[in-house]
């Protein structure tokens, strides 16, 4: 890279802390920490969202899938999450936020002890931060890749370039830090995506030789699905990202509870699925016809990369990889802070009591030492990351299949027509999606990606929706809890007792 790159780059990171210090200022305490107090508008909360679900990887595992089967991978992998968030517009996302507002919760999680048991909440509580952590060393693993194309720059020495940069500004700032790094990272890849278009649109003959360069790609490169992506796998992805971007994803949920309302949270989404439509097909565009450019690239997972280095001008490139940064660290600092938010308001009180009343000075410290714990262990499993797959093998076969099982429970649980389903069938579903993953994916040793994805969905969603019909637990509590939160705002939810740690979860005044 160019001096104006590297003045780019640092720049990008100089603004990212400056922003985490910024932020600094605005958290005072555990909610705001984790929910931003309930005062980010609407707007900063759905560019935050749509930021927050997706990471490097998009310039990586993403655009090697573009570059060696064209536009499948906008209709199989962006698509449902368009889908996906919309429909949680109107079916999830005003729920989160009446939960916050009417429980005083700072963790998606923290209610569940009450809707099932604590049994529920600390097994969902456990495997999805497990989860997490391979989740994240996923995006951790692809921004590496980037910086080493670009700059020869090790992998493990870009993955503590990464981490150890987001792990300051989250960890310091909180959700503020989070959502506001979220827009101005949207505004830089903004002007880096679309830079790289229009390049990418001035070799391939400008807009008038878009009609001629279809038939110029690769056979099947414009059929909607093809290779391993199949409508079994189309379908099975649809309904995990239902899950997943409606709160399964712990730091989606909170973007929504971030908001001062349920309308507000409502529009938010409405933002996010609008830009899930439309912008993931301006990012991979380059690497969609990058076969007509550079028809034998070794290695595709660095076509994003090369691309930008043989066709930008000195300073772009910089840019370009700075917006390439910000994905990843948007993703991994939501995670980070609401991992954080899991285990201080839903681990630490159940396993010590004194975990149970922390006051407001101790339990910031304790976020923040969680976000620190979580962004290191993450980072040491990025750099062991070609032994679970690479980051596409962590992402399509790891992660999408085992959302289920931890979200179905919790994101039906907040439905009034699930009301009377207990901690039976969340129990019994939880453990049987899990275990078939592990039997499909390592007894099995499955390599089809359609049965490894779908199997423990199928079988999560079966068992809760079965074992609830067959043997129903009906709760007052529950009951309760599925009214406050699709109610109309002027409701209050009813009062209950303490949850386990020790802040009372009764309703509050609107």
């Amino acid at each position: 890279m160019a001096w104006p790159d590297w003045v780019a780059l640092g720049g990008y990171f100089v603004v990212m802390l400056l922003i985490g210090l910024w932020s600094h200022r605005r958290v005072n305490d555990v909610s705001d920490y984790f929910t931003g107090g309930g005062r980010m508008p609407w707007w900063l909360s759905g560019i935050s969202h749509h930021m927050s679900g997706y990471s490097a990887a998009v310039f990586v595992a993403y655009a090697a899938v573009a570059y060696s089967y064209g536009i499948t991978i906008y209709v199989w992998a962006f698509l449902p999450l368009a889908v996906a968030t919309g429909v949680g517009a109107w079916l999830f996302a005003p729920r989160w936020n009446r939960l916050r507002r009417r429980y005083h919760v700072a963790s998606p999680l923290e209610y569940l002890s009450r809707r099932y048991n604590v049994a529920t909440q600390q097994a969902l509580a456990w495997s999805g931060a497990l989860l997490k952590v391979f989740d994240v060393a996923a995006k951790w693993a692809s921004v590496a890749i980037l910086l080493n194309v670009f700059t020869g720059v090790s992998l493990n020495i870009g993955i503590l370039i990464t981490g150890v940069v987001t792990l300051v500004y989250c960890t310091v700032g909180g959700l503020w830090a989070d959502a506001l790094t979220d827009f101005g990272q949207f505004v830089i890849q903004g002007v880096a995506a679309l830079s790289m278009v229009i390049v990418t649109l001035d070799h391939v003959g400008g807009p008038s030789g878009l009609g001629s360069l279809w038939d110029r790609l690769p056979a099947g490169h414009t059929r909607p699905l093809v290779g391993p992506y199949t409508a079994g796998f189309l379908t099975a992805y649809v309904v995990v990202k239902l899950f997943e971007y409606n709160g399964g994803m712990w730091n989606l949920a909170q973007r929504y509870m971030a908001t001062d309302s349920a309308p507000a949270a409502k529009r938010s989404a409405v933002l996010s699925a609008v830009l899930y439509l439309i912008w993931p097909a301006v990012l991979l565009f380059p690497s969609v016809v990058a076969p007509v450019l550079m028809p034998h690239i070794a290695d595709p997972q660095q076509v994003y990369a090369l691309m930008a280095e043989n066709l930008l001008p000195a300073g772009l490139v910089g840019l370009t990889l700075a917006g390439m940064f910000s994905h990843t660290m948007a993703m991994a600092s939501s995670d980070a802070n609401a991992i954080a938010s899991v285990v201080v308001r839903d681990i630490i009180p159940a396993v010590a009591r004194k975990g149970r009343a922390l006051g407001a000075r101790t339990g910031l410290l304790a976020a923040r030492v969680c976000t620190v714990c979580f962004i290191a262990v993450s980072m040491v499993v990025a750099m062991e990351a070609r032994h679970f797959g690479g980051p596409l093998g962590i992402i399509t076969a790891l992660v999408a299949a085992v959302m289920g099982p931890i979200s179905i429970p919790m994101l039906l649980g907040l439905l009034p027509a699930f009301r009377r389903w207990g901690s039976l069938a969340a129990l019994i579903s939880w453990a049987c999606g899990l275990a078939s993953f592990v039997v499909v994916k390592y007894v099995m040793d499955s390599t089809d990606q359609t049965l490894t994805i779908a199997t423990p969905l199928v079988t999560s969603l079966a068992l809760y929706l079965v074992v609830g019909l067959v043997f129903p637990q009906p709760s007052t509590v529950a009951d309760e809890i599925t009214t406050a939160v699709s109610g109309t705002d002027a409701v209050r939810a009813p009062r209950g007792p303490a949850d386990p740690t020790g802040e009372s979860l009764a309703a509050a005044t609107d």
